[in-house]
């Protein structure tokens, strides 16, 4: 996926409004390649977003745009149902010209392209609590309304995505190999992976055994993936469905805790700066837990703080088998980038040992009493299944 393309061209594709005037490029995701347009129309100016996908990470883009197809259009109904927006409360896929959800250039690359949310933004550091807490809640509700989606069992877009044990034998695969020649320099990583190996296998044995309900999670819960409504503050559209598959929620619980109660970005260096903030971990389990309080089986509620260092770890592995591997997955800035980030989640699951009483008294307080909502926001819950 080299070189810029031709939006002008790649958008004559798509049944958009109006007359190409001007692109941007969006320099965040670790994965695709983003691109926002603008179009003029004789009322005014429509923009667009428009991604190349990225194949060496998703292999199977037309079962991924499968699974998009089918989970937006069955939360426009939902939304529809209960009185809200569905232009603003989930994305929305802007059909090609020969009405599918993607366009394959001559080249083989894939492009899709959603409309652009106005009046809305994403937070790489969130401003206040209320954006943690509306962020959580927005994954929650999000979580609810998919355990309702009608028909067959969804694509898994990246096999074994959380299968922790299977990210551990790779990681073991990489140090072995060693194709980068890199081993020599993180020894003091490669034992603290291996001496947190017994934990990779609990949750994806839970799940094998029926002990945890296998449900439709989004499996990239960063706060960033929320879009926040400008005016009220609310999370509105959850965004980035590329790996919505069958999980398990203590997934999304988990990586929603490594990104949004993080006191730093997941590549600092400074590892001072680095660990859990404990008062951005209730404000979010207050968030996530005033969606999904009455949905949670008693397993999932007993596994929610270990699926946060579980998580954390398993996501820090990724990185250094990344980095073992050559830098061969996510985009990186430096040879040492994976590397960076690594170190940081390792930071993180020591923090978050450390505070592991803390973390479950907030767990448990929430689960004697839940909390109604501290702001001002709308609720109107789907409707149940």
């Amino acid at each position: 996926m080299t070189g810029e393309p031709d939006l002008e061209t790649i958008g004559q594709n798509f049944q958009l409004k109006g007359r190409f005037s001007q692109v941007v490029k969006v320099n965040s995701g670790h994965i695709h390649d983003t691109y926002v347009s603008r179009q003029e129309t004789a009322t005014g100016s429509v923009r667009y977003v428009h991604q190349r996908l990225n194949t060496q990470v998703f292999k199977d883009p037309e079962k991924l745009m499968k699974n998009i197809e089918r989970v937006t259009a069955f939360a426009r109904q939902q939304i529809l149902r209960t009185g809200g927006d569905p232009d603003r409360e989930t994305l929305t896929l802007i059909p090609t010209r020969d009405g599918l959800t993607f366009y394959k250039t001559p080249r083989g690359e894939y492009w899709r392209t959603y409309a652009y949310i106005d009046g809305a933004h994403t937070y790489e550091v969130t401003e206040n609590l209320r954006h943690i807490y509306s962020a959580a809640r927005s994954f929650g509700n999000f979580q609810r309304l998919l355990d309702c989606l009608p028909g067959e069992r969804l694509f898994e877009t990246i096999p074994n995505f959380h299968h922790t044990r299977k990210r551990y034998e790779a990681f073991e695969q990489a140090v072995e190999a060693d194709v980068a020649r890199r081993v020599g320099d993180v020894g003091a990583e490669i034992d603290f992976m291996r001496q947190h190996a017994a934990d990779t296998g609990v949750i994806v044995d839970l799940l094998a055994q029926g002990e945890l309900p296998e449900r439709i999670t989004h499996n990239d819960t960063k706060l960033n993936n929320v879009l926040i409504d400008d005016h009220t503050g609310e999370g509105i559209c959850v965004i980035d469905l590329d790996t919505i598959m069958p999980g398990c929620a203590l997934y999304d619980f988990g990586d929603l805790v490594r990104m949004g109660a993080a006191t730093a970005v997941e590549d600092e260096t400074d590892l001072s700066e680095v660990g859990l903030d404990l008062t951005h971990f209730e404000w979010l389990v207050r968030g996530y837990l005033d969606a999904v309080c009455g949905f949670l089986t008693p397993a999932e509620w007993a596994y929610l703080t270990f699926s946060a260092r579980l998580i954390t770890l398993e996501q820090g592995m990724r990185f250094l088998t990344d980095y073992l591997n050559g830098d061969t997955y996510y985009k990186v800035k430096h040879n040492r980038h994976n590397l960076d980030r690594c170190r940081n989640q390792i930071k993180m699951v020591t923090d978050m040992e450390r505070k592991k009483d803390a973390m479950e008294a907030v767990i448990k307080r929430y689960r004697v009493m839940p909390c109604p909502s501290p702001f001002d926001l709308k609720k109107r819950p789907f409707p149940g299944c």
